[in-house]
């Protein structure tokens, strides 16, 4: 059939009918990630109202219906008529770009820059209730499916109080993930509360009755303490806090410790940038500088000796930066602004942090003489692993290989970075089935005896020195720790492939923890993946389905008068045709992609889950992991 296009074929989307029809491009993703960010954007705009000094009080309720409000007491949004002939409030949830964050005298400094949230959120629902309270009334408006006006603005009833109010149920029929999940609120909301010192955060589960209530005065301080690990702090937090160039305030604190983890949280007008930015690299560059300076200055570092490199520096640092950009500079990079592009932001964070911390080097001897031996230590160590390291491959590249090609590697056949797939495979016996079921051209089986190292408190050196994990390294060939490229990696998928049960659960986070670890750049990348094996086999005669849940097997019976079933306990009892069929071709398998939606959540998870308390790890296992298909993720093969 053929198919012609002309000027017919341009099709205009009026109002919100765009948003509808492609919401990935408003809020990134229409399953959980995507349903939480309509929260956000919402949540947003009642800080900006606190940021900007209207209001010390927000509320967030999950209700039983499934929908969620916010709630803020601030200046109430704006109900006269606009120069549309339409109320304000109708153009700020029907209008895209419609705002008060473009013009002036609207808002000093915001996160919510480009005025597509609220008409955004609204085009994905089901319903949307605005309630306003604005010079001494309450005013109602209400819509519906993606934005219909249900009634024009109403008088509801006279008040004393001001604020707004927006309660929203989101469509079932455009999102995968319509549940909001309370602790990943209550996560988000806490970190708002850490940032925005003085302001109360209240959130409220009707479902489940679970309540919180988030207030901190010297946030940032207590965000810092929040954050701390096991590691020895070498000093007391450092906190500077004033006004840099061009009107940009900046918010910092810091502390080193004896650990081997560099954690930098960095944050423009409440805005997590976890992609950094500007104001990020400006930061470090005045961090290494600073302490290059002091190092030389004060003789540590010889005429000879080369500059401490900012990776050493940072090595065992905890530090939030927190910078409030005026409007008028405001330029985020992309409408999910995880990366900020203000230039005047580079100039002020970098002249701020070098003059406070060269002071505070200069003042704090006793603090500086710590943090400079660590980072001699950590730079001495790097090298020495790095020595080593190429070493090690130039002497033993070829014994190394064929080793590995021998013993337990089943290598892909075509050398082809962008489509050959590594599966990491719990147990000989499911290998062995693997490497018989698989595609040798492309698909790659290394099988794994037993539980892998758990490397969250280990040195790099201790990690290379496990064969397992050693092993596992050199076969993705991208390097390790700061070494790593994720650009040289030999395969395009690296999957998980273990049992159904809780020891194959927590041999994928032991996994995991090593990737998050030690490389990084693969989950950055959606290189990492899960697979999902079947639980059931249900057959009568040549008939059989695979069930993937309890759920599933519950459905699949009603297609058979009698049948028989299999329980699979582990992979070893497939069969090399049926693991291929139902967890290996690209054709007919799921697989879960591993990613990361708030890196400051993960490393505290990772930490508190992975540290010396195996008991807390088995918990969570055993509360958050089902063993069931909860989300998919799959693709042709091309």
């Amino acid at each position: 059939m053929s198919h012609s296009y002309n000027e017919q074929s341009i099709q205009i989307l009026e109002g919100l009918d765009a948003v509808r029809k492609r919401p990935g491009m408003y809020i990134g993703s229409t399953d959980s990630r995507g349903l939480h960010h309509m929260v956000w954007e919402i949540m947003d705009n009642a800080i900006d109202e606190a940021l900007n000094g209207f209001g010390k009080e927000i509320n967030l309720v999950i209700y039983k219906d499934g929908s969620i409000s916010i709630q803020d007491f601030g200046r109430g949004m704006p109900v006269g008529k606009h120069s549309s002939n339409k109320s304000t409030l109708e153009v700020i949830f029907t209008v895209l770009h419609a705002g008060g964050k473009f013009g002036e005298g609207g808002y000093k400094t915001s996160g919510g820059l480009h005025g597509v949230g609220a008409s955004v959120v609204n085009a994905l629902c089901e319903y949307l209730i605005a309630t306003v309270d604005y010079n001494g009334q309450q005013y109602e408006m209400e819509f519906k499916d993606g934005g219909q006006v249900v009634s024009k603005l109403k008088k509801i009833k006279k008040v004393s109080t001001t604020g707004s109010m927006v309660r929203f149920k989101p469509n079932e029929t455009i999102f995968t993930e319509t549940e909001f999940n309370y602790n990943l609120i209550v996560e988000h909301v806490r970190e708002s509360a850490f940032l925005l010192s003085g302001i109360r955060f209240n959130v409220l589960d009707e479902r489940t009755g679970k309540s919180e209530s988030l207030y901190y005065e010297d946030g940032l301080i207590a965000f810092l303490k929040f954050l701390e690990k096991k590691a020895k702090p070498l000093h007391e937090p450092i906190h500077f806090k004033g006004m840099g160039s061009d009107g940009i305030e900046i918010d910092f604190v810091a502390q080193f410790d004896d650990g081997y983890t560099e954690s930098t949280y960095s944050y423009v007008n409440l805005v997590k940038t976890i992609d950094g930015g500007t104001h990020e690299s400006a930061f470090k560059s005045a961090l290494t500088k600073s302490i290059n300076d002091f190092a030389r200055k004060n003789n540590i570092l010889k005429e000879k000796d080369k500059n401490f490199e900012g990776i050493d520096v940072r090595e065992g640092l905890t530090s939030i930066l927190l910078v409030s950009i005026p409007e008028n500079l405001l330029q985020f990079e992309g409408q999910t602004k995880s990366k900020l592009g203000t230039p005047e932001a580079r100039g002020a964070v970098e002249s701020f942090i070098l003059e406070h911390m060269t002071y505070y080097l200069e003042e704090n001897r006793s603090a500086a003489n710590a943090i400079i031996a660590k980072i001699q230590q950590s730079a001495d160590v790097r090298l020495q692993a790095r020595k080593a390291r190429e070493n090690a491959r130039n002497k033993n590249k070829n014994a190394k290989e064929e080793r590995l090609l021998s013993g337990k590697l089943s290598p892909a056949q075509r050398r082809n970075p962008k489509k050959n797939e590594l599966y990491l495979v719990e147990g000989d016996s499911a290998g062995g089935s693997a490497k018989q079921g698989r595609d040798s051209k492309f698909q790659a089986i290394l099988p794994l005896r037993g539980k892998v190292l758990n490397t969250e408190r280990l040195k790099l050196a201790d990690v290379l020195k496990n064969e397992e994990l050693s092993t596992i390294a050199y076969t993705i060939g991208a390097g390790v720790g700061d070494d790593f490229v994720v650009e040289d990696s030999q395969y395009d998928k690296i999957i998980l492939m273990t049992d159904a049960d809780t020891d194959g659960a927590h041999i994928q986070v032991l996994l995991l923890t090593f990737f998050y670890r030690f490389m990084r750049p693969l989950l950055e990348a959606g290189k990492v993946y899960i697979a999902l094996p079947p639980l059931y086999k249900i057959y009568s005669g040549k008939k059989f389905d695979y069930a993937y849940s309890e759920e599933e097997l519950e459905t699949l019976k009603e297609n058979y008068s009698s049948f028989n079933l299999q329980r699979y306990k582990g992979l070893g009892e497939m069969n090399a045709d049926q693991l291929w069929d139902t967890t290996m071709s690209p054709e007919s398998r799921t697989l879960i992609r591993v990613t990361i939606d708030d890196f400051e959540v993960a490393d505290r998870r990772f930490f508190e889950l992975m540290g010396n308390q195996p008991n807390l790890r088995r918990e969570w296992i055993e509360e958050n992991v089902s063993f069931t298909l909860e989300d998919e993720f799959s693709e042709e093969l091309t």
